[in-house]
């Protein structure tokens, strides 16, 4: 589904989301045909920034196929200059219309920054670059008076979303005309459901 709209790829993300959850798969573009037509070149219709997590695989819990998504991961989808090359590629290059920040329950770098915050518990080696990212969210937060886990997932996906655009000039000039729109989803580990947290350059869907 190339050059498609922001919201058309949203919906079509959602959609196949439900099918995942309901176990109605469709399990599209995975044959040797989409193999093969897609190996002069790309064009997904949406760029996900997602966890590293295991059990957050985007093509499975969105129900697409190879050519589809564009997918860079980092755990606790943490933003670096690769993050925000990597993005700027898929919608300038690739022609991605649709920025999702994939986030997740149970979260093992939110609980690790958390920790950091709370109780002085410092991560090891790199893993502390990963919860430096990731403590701006956990200090706003705690600003805001927010203690349920659930709550300080939100608050980073949408940090998330929000750093993209402020960060990426390129990124933020796509959103202001429409082009492309940023989007934050939390998605629940048991249920398997996806559900819309925030929203940039798109309205929700009904």
């Amino acid at each position: 589904m190339p050059r498609t709209s922001p919201s058309v790829a949203l919906d079509t993300l959602l959609a196949g989301n439900r099918r995942f959850v309901d176990g109605t798969q469709e399990h599209p573009n995975q044959d040797a045909a989409r193999r093969a037509e897609l190996a002069p070149g790309q064009e997904p219709f949406a760029v996900i920034l997602g966890c590293s997590d295991s059990r957050l695989a985007a093509e499975i819990i969105f129900d697409q196929g190879l050519g589809d998504l564009f997918v860079v991961r980092t755990a606790g989808h943490v933003l670096g200059a690769e993050v925000l090359g990597s993005v700027e590629y898929a919608t300038s290059v690739l022609g991605c219309r649709l920025v999702v920040v994939l986030g997740h329950d149970s979260c093992g770098a939110v609980a690790a920054a958390r920790a950091a915050v709370e109780d002085g518990m410092p991560a090891p080696g790199f893993v502390r670059d990963v919860v430096e990212r990731v403590t701006p969210s956990i200090l706003a937060a705690r600003a805001a008076g927010l203690t349920e886990s659930s709550d300080i997932i939100d608050t980073h996906i949408r940090h998330t979303a929000t750093l993209l655009t402020e960060r990426s000039r390129v990124l933020a000039e796509q959103v202001a005309t429409g082009e492309v729109a940023v989007v934050g989803l939390g998605y629940d580990l048991a249920e398997g459901h996806a559900r819309l947290v925030t929203a940039h350059g798109v309205a929700a869907p009904k």
